[in-house]
């Protein structure tokens, strides 16, 4: 099964507090969304992959904001069962294929689009989707690339999901609001889940 076919939203998620990983993952699953990609943003990332991976099995955890070799390495160590770039080097490229994980390759460009192509992936995340011309660029890239489909992340909002959902490239969005900050501050699990099952209802 493609990563882009498994939910329609995956959440985007940055995790400070290591101890709010586990049960913001199960509210998440409880609401419809099994997929959730962690970003490597904070200094307990990892760890929360970790622990994910190991107490929340029916949920797939992902990594995000994937950089280097080693961000892959870490990865791949804490459990992470897929990878997502912000975009994509040569050399990034090769190191994702070697990993043995699926993976969304970042591209924001046509130019990018069609060299990953080229390499024979054609399931990309498309970022930052709202400023380099969200709905309108993607569905301009339709035609030109029909086999070529986008997980677009970055501005996506729950009015304008649907938008994006409703183009023929488009498998599913990547959303940062489903984990609100100071809903994983209150520990309001219920938020999340409520967030979730709305976003698990766009398609």
């Amino acid at each position: 099964m493609s990563l882009l076919d498994l939910a329609p939203v995956i959440p985007v998620v940055v995790i400070d507090d290591v101890e709010t990983a586990v049960p913001l993952t199960r509210a998440l699953v409880a609401g419809g969304l099994p997929v959730i990609e962690v970003t490597l943003r904070t200094a307990g990332a990892l760890e929360a992959i970790a622990r994910i991976a190991a107490e929340v099995p029916e949920a797939t955890v992902g990594a995000g904001t994937i950089r280097t070799s080693a961000d892959i390495a870490a990865s791949l160590a804490a459990g992470a069962k897929f990878l997502v770039s912000p975009g994509t080097t040569l050399t990034l490229a090769d190191a994702l294929d070697a990993s043995g994980l699926p993976y969304l390759p970042g591209a924001a460009t046509a130019s990018e689009a069609m060299a990953l192509a080229e390499r024979g992936l054609k399931e990309l995340k498309f970022f930052p989707a709202e400023p380099a011309g969200g709905v309108a660029y993607l569905k301009a890239l339709s035609a030109p690339l029909p086999d070529v489909r986008f997980c677009p992340t970055g501005g996506i909002r729950p009015a304008t999901a649907p938008d994006y959902l409703a183009l023929p490239n488009v498998g599913c969005v990547g959303g940062t609001w489903l984990t609100p900050a100071d809903a994983l501050a209150a520990g309001d699990w219920g938020r999340v889940e409520k967030l979730a099952s709305e976003a698990a209802a766009l398609r």
